[in-house]
């Protein structure tokens, strides 16, 4: 089964084509298991589920980080556990509809904490249960970056996704996002082109990143920018242009 990583620049769409991938694979049939890992979180949103408001991210319970960790809440610099028991959680944790389940992790800790805190291990072996022992479909949107997956769980990713939109600094986050990957071994990042509005935004895209094999684009539309930024369910009206993307996904993992 496929897993995929969603990453890019905050408003490039990432959001918006993890939750038409997510559609697409469910309608396919397919379990499909949607990590929000972006501290921004409103895949959920982009889905159209219900009852997203009410989800507390992960990151945030403390009570599970505390009884699954063995650390104490508010308190750092203290021993926890490495290797926390989380096989029972998603069951538990995420919300369903169809084929669709949903997981809202938060955001991971930065700065000169690394992943050394209760948080962090909690929410990565979470994601490597995930992704190394569930038989479903795994779509993570991330934020611009690689932080929550170790270097284990990023290698078993069968993609990542760098959604591009044709601009400069969109451009500079998919070349970095591509350096940290590739400094961890990682070789199957490829690049989805959003908000075009002709060949000549194509164009810019693929001379930028030559590095990068560019798999597909979504046309600029005022429906799907006005959605991602209401957080509005996204419209299923590029049925077609995503399950090419798909094939090309299939082709290349």
């Amino acid at each position: 089964m496929m897993k995929l990583a969603i990453t890019g620049k905050g408003g490039v769409g990432k959001t918006t084509l993890a939750a038409l991938l997510v559609q697409h694979l469910a309608e396919e049939g397919k379990r499909v298991i949607a990590i929000d890992a972006d501290p921004d979180a409103n895949l959920g949103l982009a889905l159209g589920l219900s009852g997203t408001k009410d989800i507390v991210p992960i990151a945030e319970m403390e009570s599970l980080i505390s009884e699954r960790t063995g650390s104490k809440p508010g308190v750092y610099g203290t021993y926890f556990k490495l290797n926390p028991k989380v096989d029972d959680l998603p069951e538990k944790l995420w919300l369903e509809k169809g084929n669709i389940r949903l997981m809202v992790m938060g955001g991971v800790k930065k700065g000169g904490s690394g992943c050394a805190c209760p948080e962090n291990t909690l929410l990565k072996t979470l994601i490597s249960h995930l992704i190394f022992f569930r038989d479903d479909v795994v779509v993570m949107d991330m934020e611009a970056g690689i932080e929550h997956l170790g270097r284990g769980t990023a290698s078993a990713m069968d993609m990542f996704i760098v959604v591009v939109e044709p601009g400069k600094r969109s451009i500079e986050t998919a070349e970095r996002i591509q350096v940290l990957a590739r400094d961890i071994g990682l070789q199957n990042i490829v690049v989805v082109g959003n908000k075009i509005r002709g060949p000549n935004d194509e164009e810019v895209i693929r001379q930028s990143l030559t590095g990068m094999e560019v798999i597909g684009f979504l046309p600029y539309d005022e429906a799907l920018v006005e959605a991602d930024l209401k957080g509005d369910p996204a419209p299923v009206a590029y049925s077609e242009t995503v399950r090419v993307i798909l094939e090309r996904i299939r082709d290349v993992s």
